[in-house]
């Protein structure tokens, strides 16, 4: 389903004679593989060229185009858009006059956010139409992401401290500053690429921290007596029971960022000191659904192709929560989702909604597991099924018939390796002769930090490293290792972005024979490593030695 923005672009494409409706909708399967804009994709298609296309957009607009880079824009007019309206919506205002505030959009043709910025700046807008990555530098440059909108924010909260001190915390829920934090705080989260936002009240303090990239830091705290206050309004947001503090309750919130929709997971658990809530970021911009993106070597690569591509058989995708297994698997589904196979997949929640595939939630609660989604599957016609992880021997079973009847079923298992997750199987009471007969690979992954690029530094690692890692300093030749000083790039953390290091376990007749003998994993692993199986910890010396990532990241993760 294409945004507003992009949708406008494809008709004034079309009614250009840019590009046919049949190269568009090419353009628009590569914007989906690999989550570039479609202003991006028409360019690299050669169809037109970014100074052509931004003047055909401002005409369409009756408007201009401006380069950023080569203009000063006032002071006084940057401070006539707050902070944290511009990164909400990707703007720079360029001019102000007669009362019209003429402002940059990252995505002009997305008339909703004219009429946004309209209401929330009070004047007339003229949008102008500016290179996209030339829009982001300068929200980056002009109202860098220093925390100040939350903190400004935050001096605003001084005065419901008392009205939350008599106990009036629903009411202090829908007051002006707490409304407005909840939404920096949200809007920080996102800009910053965060994929899980935690509220946790504990006996003396309000913690508020975000993930990104793996790790979690820590935002400006509120008031303590504005914990209740600040969780109500989160609840009232995603449709929970505010007065239900007792049991853990699940919600969503709906939010639009810089003018695309962004989703938030809400899960409420009652604590000792309050109740602890957490927000799982789902941004489609920010997950690029593509298997070159993951940052999976070569090789495994290639063998992971063949394997996705077979016409039936079991793949797992393995490893602990947080590594990645789910969007390694709608990454497969996507390069594989062709209009001559019909797909489906069972999740717990459905993450992203992809385009073509048909996705059903579980639902505990009212009997809707996987084992019974699989069931209906199998009377749906499907030539691939994803079941979002196989937790019992129910499930397992009707994998596996799904499996020998002619489908390709795709699924998730929690072990700690590929060789592990036979093991796994067998444990559950599945038949070593049915493992045999269906199972074509498995994907042990985890997820570490990339050194940041624009902070990267190379050292000679000493002696301690080389021991931890188990290398000998004369393997290493002449390498040097990498690691980010810190800088505004990466928010002073060295670390960009984040790669999966994996294992593939390629199912041949020597592991078949392994696994009707029950032999233990570890010997099934030291098969599959005489048979050219990278494992996990190997996989991560590469990374570090092609400069890649940091020792204490491997070390970390393997």
């Amino acid at each position: 389903m294409l945004d507003s923005a992009s949708q406008a672009l494809r008709e004034l494409l079309l009614q250009e004679g840019i590009a046919t409706d049949a190269q568009l909708n090419e353009m628009e399967d590569e914007q989906s593989r690999s989550g570039k804009s479609l202003f991006e994709v028409v360019v690299d298609f050669g169809k037109i060229s970014e100074n052509d296309l931004m003047r055909l957009i401002a005409n369409s607009l009756n408007t201009e185009v401006v380069d950023l880079e080569n203009i000063v824009i006032p002071a006084e007019t940057i401070a006539l858009m707050a902070p944290d309206t511009a990164r909400t919506y990707n703007a720079v205002p360029v001019e102000f006059s007669d009362g019209i505030l003429k402002v940059a959009l990252h995505d002009p043709l997305n008339y909703q956010v004219h009429d946004d910025l309209r209401f929330i700046q009070g004047t007339d807008i003229i949008p102008l139409v500016a290179l996209p990555s030339q829009v982001e530098a300068s929200v980056e440059k002009y109202y860098p992401p220093d925390m100040s909108t939350v903190r400004d924010v935050l001096e605003a909260l001084k005065g419901e401290e008392d009205k939350a001190a008599e106990g009036e915390d629903i009411e202090a829920a829908s007051d002006a500053p707490i409304v407005k934090y909840v939404d920096a705080v949200i809007s920080q989260a996102i800009k910053d690429k965060a994929s899980d936002i935690h509220f946790e009240p504990f006996e003396k303090e309000f913690r508020i921290r975000y993930r990104v990239d793996g790790a979690l830091y820590e935002m400006p705290p509120p008031p303590l007596a504005l914990a209740s206050a600040i969780i109500s309004r989160i609840k009232i947001l995603s449709n929970l029971d505010i007065a239900e503090r007792r049991i853990p309750q699940d919600g969503r919130i709906q939010k639009r960022y810089a003018g695309r929709p962004v989703d938030l997971r809400v899960s409420c658990l009652p604590t000792t000191h309050g109740e602890s809530v957490v927000l799982r970021v789902l941004d489609r911009t920010v997950v690029n659904l593509s298997l070159d993106s993951l940052g999976i070597n070569s090789a495994v690569l290639e063998k992971l192709r063949e394997i996705i591509h077979l016409p039936n058989g079991i793949f797992l995708v393995t490893g602990p929560t947080g590594s990645g297994k789910t969007t390694t698997l709608y990454s497969a589904l996507n390069e594989i989702n062709v209009i001559g196979d019909k797909l489906l997949t069972a999740e717990d929640p459905v993450e992203y909604d992809i385009e073509g595939i048909i996705q059903v939630p579980i639902n505990d609660a009212v009997g809707m597991t996987f084992h019974r989604a699989l069931r209906a599957f199998l009377r749906q016609d499907p030539d691939r099924i994803l079941v979002g992880e196989i937790r019992d021997f129910e499930t397992a079973q009707t994998a596996i018939e799904a499996s020998l009847t002619g489908h390709f079923v795709f699924s998730t298992l929690h072990t700690n390796d590929a060789a592990g997750s036979i093991t796994r199987l067998v444990d559950m009471g599945v038949e070593p002769f049915l493992i045999c007969s269906s199972l074509v690979g498995i994907l042990a992954q985890r997820l570490i930090r990339r050194v940041c690029p624009n902070c990267k530094t190379a050292y000679a690692p000493s002696d301690e490293e080389l021991v931890r890692l188990d290398l000998d300093r004369a393997d290493l030749g002449n390498r040097k290792f990498f690691y980010g000083r810190g800088c505004p790039v990466c928010n002073h953390t060295g670390y960009k972005g984040r790669k999966a290091i994996t294992e593939l376990l390629v199912i041949n007749q020597d592991i078949i024979d392994l696994i009707s003998a029950n032999a233990p994993s570890s010997v099934v692993q030291a098969k599959a490593r005489e048979c050219g199986m990278t494992t996990v910890r190997e996989d991560g010396l590469m990374a570090i030695l092609n400069g890649e990532t940091t020792v204490d990241e491997v070390l970390r993760y393997t």
